[in-house]
Parts: structure tokens; sequence; C-alpha cells
């Protein structure tokens, strides 16, 4: 007989918790919360976006095994690269390019050690930011309550009860003896005016809003080093492939890829319809575009003049929005026509393709000529963050012309040319993260040779941009014309002597404030500013006593 059958189980035994975080990880959380309260509470970015970010590739590589598949991957090395370059353009310019993309390449970081073969950027940061939820999930899941706690809880609830009745006891005979004797009365409010200094200088030292940041920083740790695995972009990743092939499903077909028995209307020269109609849509367009780059390499490649009363506002803003649309419908027209079976039509595939290459060649051409008129704009009114920008995109469009023609001779897939346009711009993020842009902005609308001078957008730029302002103020008086712009988008006439003392107001409040920043917010071009003013304010005292 089985004795032990007759006793009860034992409920009191505790069971380990189904997953459990790794010493190594909990710790580098802790550390990562931490660091980031101490980096970013009340502080500006600056080196301290180096700092975490410089500690997050130190995370990652010591938490990946040696045979980790991500670490065999270029993507992984490009974001980690991407990392330390942006982070320390951050700890340089601290500009708002270099933060955007600071924050691209940790999203990119994560997204790929939780999944290392996606392709996308889109769905590397995607996956990153999706996976934020299921570790804070894990990391809750895995919290336990030590063992012995509740039974300290138990315990200090009893001893709480039994001493109730004594602390009443007190509180009722210390009011009773205050009121009877004026000296004890006297001395006991010196003591509770003692205790309730310093519970009101901890309660002022525990701030609600730092608890939350503190909070939203641990958030932040445990969506970027923990990695549960999501899966959802990789397998709609996998459903598409880098080159074109044969299918059944469509036009006329040359295999069966994809069986379809259904009932079809097509006939048997389906195929060759469309390239009839694909045809003579590229000969109809390129000569119409022909005759456009005509007459805009004759207007504006050579020696551009424009008369008198020309509205060159609306030439360069509704011509270049039109011309970039205008472009990027192309791109689609022949993304619609090289998607399938017409890639492999052997007969008229040459003709098409070299009518396809000759009406990409003349977008890249209306695309110079979209950046010579943002040119003429630039060189007659000032320079701005839009008039970069549009550079910018004609880099990427014409990145973008250059895969079309890739698609054409290769038989690329459109996902190949969302692939590599999407890590192209990854890398023009990179390099407008690059510039100082800002200063040199200064520079070039500070020049005697304009009469209208936006001295509002000057003087809201980063403080970096104070020694340009500071050496040229004596533009500010031979300006024709000094405007800012207002609440309402408009420009409105503002006073020299009212730019003056914005401009001389802007100077006293950032030599005043830098000394004061901690090491987190100073950035380098931030602080050679501030050593160049100091050096142009003793300069002015030497001269002045001399």
């Amino acid at each position: 007989m089985n004795l032990t059958a007759f006793w009860p189980a034992n409920n009191a035994v505790v069971t380990a918790p189904a997953t459990r975080i790794p010493t190594r990880l909990a710790s580098l959380l802790l550390a990562a919360t931490a660091l980031g309260d101490y980096l970013f509470w009340q502080e500006p970015a600056g080196p301290n976006v180096l700092v975490y970010l410089v500690f997050l590739v130190g995370a990652h590589l010591a938490l990946l095994p040696r045979y980790a598949p991500v670490r065999h991957t270029a993507a992984f090395w490009v974001a980690v690269v991407g990392c330390l370059a942006s982070g320390g353009l951050v700890a340089w310019y601290g500009s708002g390019a270099a933060e955007l993309a600071a924050l691209a390449s940790g999203l990119l970081l994560v997204g790929l050690v939780n999944q290392p073969q996606l392709r996308l950027v889109g769905s590397v940061v995607s996956t990153a930011l999706v996976g934020v939820l299921p570790n804070i999930a894990l990391v809750v899941s895995s919290l336990r309550v030590p063992q012995g706690v509740g039974g300290r809880l138990r315990r200090g609830w009893y001893y709480g009860r039994l001493l109730g009745l004594p602390l009443l006891a007190l509180v009722i005979f210390q009011a009773l003896f205050a009121y009877a004797n004026p000296q004890y009365a006297e001395l006991s409010g010196r003591v509770w005016a003692a205790l309730s200094k310093g519970l009101a200088r901890l309660l002022d030292a525990i701030s609600v809003p730092h608890l939350l940041f503190l909070v939203l920083c641990g958030v932040g740790a445990v969506g970027a080093l923990v990695a549960v695995p999501v899966h959802f972009f990789l397998d709609y990743e996998s459903r598409f492939g880098e080159f074109v092939r044969r299918q059944r499903d469509g036009v006329a077909s040359f295999a069966v890829r994809r069986p379809n028995f259904s009932h079809s209307d097509r006939g048997a020269l389906a195929l060759r319809k469309e390239w009839l109609a694909a045809v003579v849509s590229m000969c109809l367009l390129n000569a119409l575009l022909l005759v456009v780059n005509i007459v805009d390499v004759r207007w504006l490649w050579f020696g551009f003049r424009p008369a008198p009363g020309f509205d060159l506002t609306q030439f360069v803003h509704e011509g270049t929005y039109v011309l970039i649309f205008s472009i990027l419908l192309a791109a689609g027209i022949m993304l619609w026509f090289f998607r399938r079976n017409l890639n492999f039509y052997r007969p008229g595939l040459p003709l098409l393709r070299w009518g396809a290459t000759l009406w990409v060649l003349q977008n890249a051409v209306l695309a110079v000529s979209v950046g010579l008129r943002n040119y003429y704009y630039i060189a007659a009114t000032e320079l701005a963050y839009k008039r970069i920008g549009v550079y910018g995109f004609l880099l990427l469009t014409l990145f973008g012309l250059g895969t079309v023609l890739l698609k054409i001779w290769q038989r690329r897939s459109a996902f190949s040319l969302v692939r590599l346009n999407s890590w192209a711009a990854y890398a023009l993020l990179l390099g407008l993260a690059a510039g100082n842009w800002e200063s040199w902005i200064a520079r070039y609308n500070l020049q005697p040779r304009f009469t209208r001078l936006n001295i509002g957008f000057l003087l809201t730029m980063p403080p970096r941009v104070l020694p340009v302002l500071a050496a040229r103020e004596e533009l500010i008086d031979q300006a024709k014309e000094l405007v800012e712009e207002g609440d309402d988008g408009y420009f409105h006439a503002i006073t020299r002597e009212a730019a003056h003392r914005k401009l001389r107001a802007r100077l006293v409040e950032f030599q005043a404030g830098y000394p004061q920043r901690d090491w987190q917010g100073r950035t380098g071009a931030a602080g050679r500013a501030y050593q160049q003013l100091r050096s142009r304010a003793l300069q002015k005292q030497r001269v002045a006593t001399n």
C-alpha cells in the first residue's frame, strides 16, 4: 500500500517562472535605465546621445553570442557604424538631422538584432518599434516576488497593528502635555518643525515627472536590449524576391509558377497587345518629354535671365512640385509596364528596353532642370532648409532612376527597388547630418548683394551660428529691408534697432547660459562658438582700453 497517497499535496511549492531574464541582461537593463536618466533628464541632445549609443552598441555586442547570425550580416555593421557616426555628429552639432539619424540608426540596430534576415529599412524600423510591447511583457512576466517577502509583509502588518494603540496614546498625551506646559510646547514645536522641514525636503526631492521619466528610460532600455522575435515583417518580406519571375496568373505566360485553372478571357496575343500599348506610350511620352527638355535646356541651362516682373517664386515652387510629380509618375509607369511577363517577351523586349532607357535618361535631364530652378531661386533670394531638401530629394531621384534602369535590364522586382532606395535614403540622412547647414545658410544669406534679409530666420538658428551673426552684424544696417516671419505665416518688416537688440539679447543669453550647462548638453560646435564669442569680446575690450 502506498501510504503517501493519503497525505494531501503540498500547495506551498513555488514553481519556477516560465521565463527568466539572464543576469547579464538584467544588469544591462538596470545600467541602461540609470544611464538614460543621468544622461537625458532635463538635458538637450549632445554628447549624451553619443554615450548612450556607444553603450547600446557595446551591450548588444556583449549579449550576442559569437555565432549569432546577425554578426555576419553587412546591414548590422552598417547600423553599428551609423550609430557611432550619428552619435558623434549629435555630440558635435546637435542638429535635428543628426538627432534623426541617431534615432534611425538605433532603431536599425535593434530591429536587425531581432530579425537579421530583414532587407527593407522600413521593415527593420517597424520591427524595432513593434517589438517594444512584447519585450515589456516578457520582462514583466519574469518578475517574481522574492521568497519570504510575503511572510515578512504579514509580520509587518501584525506588528503595525500591535503598535498602533501605543502610537495613538503617544499622540494624545503629546497634545495634552503641550497644552498644559508652555515650555514643553515650545520644545516640541521645534522638534516638529525640524521633522516637517526634513519631510518637506524629502518630498521636494521626489519628483513625479522625474519618476515618470525614469520609467520611460526603463521602457526604452527594455525595448532596446531585450529581443522577443517579431516575425510579421519578415514573413511579409519572404513573399517577395529580388527579380521578376514568369507567372501564370496575369497576362499570357511562359511558365506555371502559380497555376490558375479558372476560366480566362485573355487571348493568346494578350502579351503582344500589352507590349504594343507599352511601346506606343513610350514613344509618345518620349516625344513629349523631349520637347520639354529642349525648352528647358535652351531656357534654363545657358544664360537664364528672368524678365522684369517675372514671378520667380511661382516659377520655382509650383514648377518644381509639378516636375517632381511627373518624375515620380514616370517611375510608376515604368514599374507598371515591367511588372510581370513583359520582361520575358523576347520579340519586342529590346525595343521596349531602349525606349524605357531613353525615358529614364530624359527624366534625369528633367531632374537637372529642377535643380537649376532651385539654384536660380537661391541665387536671387536666400538659402533655406527646404531648398537644401530639394537637392537631397533630387539626389534620391537620380539614384532611383538608376535603380529603374537596373530593373529594366536585370529584371529586378519592385521590392528590390524599394530595398535599394530605402538604404539610399538612410545614407542620405547620414550625409545631411554631417553638414553644418545652419552656419552655411547664415554665411550665404549675410551677403551685401541681397536687398532683403530674413533676420528673424537667422536669429532662430542654434547657438553655433551666433559667431557668424556677430561678425557680420553691420550687414543689418546695410540691408534695404529686414523681415521676420510672424505667427500667421507671413513676413513682416522689422526695424534695424529691433534686429540689433534681438541679436545682442541672444548673445548675452548664450554667453551667460552656456557655462551653466552640464556636460551632457554641451555640443562641440556650441563650445567652439562660445570660445569665439569670448575671444571677440576680449579683443574688443583690448581695443577699447588702448
